[in-house]
């Protein structure tokens, strides 16, 4: 039986400006609020000012001694490697229009739109790292240009997109979250959006990467990829924060169907990620497997049930030690870089929540 998840931070403070200037009690009511004294959601102001210490530019990632290493890897990785790189072309293209189209036009709390300004920018950065990636990795101008067009071109690549469009576009063309039914529709598409595309999509990607990276190779690549993780791992908390403080002001959305949907769409999610893996792995390669990709994938997927208040379907453990290591070193290194690592520096504690 699903579960309620416990809302970790602090209810919303109210605040009569709100009410008065828009009408708005909840964060999902209509309008446009742009009051941000009182502030009514301050761990979402909080969330955008931590955001901006984690400054990074693409021309920080040194990916020369990649080069090199691509010429050492057998067929299959640089398969492996082409087909990762051409969806990280468009992965973060997806995240990028539903921000502005979907995500900026409903969360209704100026806090929380500075929040997805910064994110906006983060996802440009990203999407910038990736064209780097592709110009460096991809030489040949007719490979470049079918990574580009992955979605198209590519099977494994369009079915995650597809899965994507078939979970994201029913508010799309929503103005007003007037009804229950409008909100739960904004539900989806943002648990789609944080648990599925950031939370299981890009961290398969993220552990062929990390394999690379355990084997001495791609550096590059990794150090990337180690400052896109931390701003995923924030991007994916703070939207769950909202489904938080969703939950703590509107309980009644959170009804069995929603509850049954969410699991579906991970299941499906997890069955969309296998076919990119059976891409990627042909017939398996030293340490890296359709079947270990599973594992893994199932056990990313439990801990975003948990993390939504639901019950987990697979029971899988993490086959993949790298990816333990990875959790480590994110924890007693993100603090020590210097600041040619990141421009500015971050101060406090970071907790992951088992993000692995």
């Amino acid at each position: 039986m699903p579960v309620t998840a416990p809302v970790s931070d602090p209810a919303p403070q109210t605040g009569s400006s709100h009410t008065a200037t828009t009408g708005a009690k909840n964060l999902l009511d209509p309008g446009f609020e742009l009051t941000l004294r009182p502030m009514r959601y301050p761990d979402f102001y909080d969330r955008y000012r931590d955001a901006i210490k984690n400054t990074w530019t693409v021309e920080e990632v040194d990916l020369h001694s990649d080069v090199a290493d691509l010429a050492k890897l057998s067929p299959g990785e640089q398969h492996m490697i082409g087909r990762l790189v051409a969806f990280f072309a468009t992965g973060d293209s997806i995240v990028s229009n539903n921000l502005v189209l979907t995500l900026y036009k409903h969360i209704n709390s100026p806090e929380a739109r500075l929040y997805l300004s910064r994110q906006l920018f983060e996802e440009a950065v990203h999407v910038q790292f990736y064209l780097t990636l592709l110009d460096t990795y991809l030489p040949d101008p007719d490979e470049r240009a079918e990574a580009f067009a992955a979605v198209e071109n590519i099977p494994s690549i369009r079915e995650k997109a597809q899965f994507c469009f078939r979970w994201m576009d029913s508010v799309e063309k929503i103005d007003r979250l007037e009804t229950k039914d409008d909100r739960r529709r904004f539900l989806l598409n943002l648990i789609c959006f944080a648990a599925c595309i950031e939370g299981l999509f890009f961290y398969g990607a993220f552990a062929y990467v990390y394999w690379f990276r355990s084997r001495g190779l791609l550096h590059g690549l990794a150090t990337g990829t180690n400052w896109v993780f931390r701003d995923e791992s924030c991007h994916m908390d703070f939207a769950f924060h909202v489904v938080d403080t969703v939950r703590a002001e509107e309980p009644e959305l959170f009804d069995e169907a929603l509850n049954q949907q969410v699991t579906d769409m991970l299941k499906e999610a997890v069955e969309a990620e296998l076919q990119f893996a059976r891409d990627l792995c042909g017939e398996g390669l030293p340490g890296m497997n359709t079947a270990s990709m599973r594992e893994y994938l199932e056990c990313v997927a439990d801990q975003r049930l948990v993390r939504l208040g639901l019950e987990p379907v697979f029971g899988s453990q993490n086959p993949f030690s790298f990816m333990e290591l990875q959790n480590v070193q994110e924890l007693t290194n993100f603090f020590e870089r210097r600041a040619s690592a990141y421009q500015v520096a971050v101060e406090g504690t970071v907790n992951l929540d088992e993000d692995f």
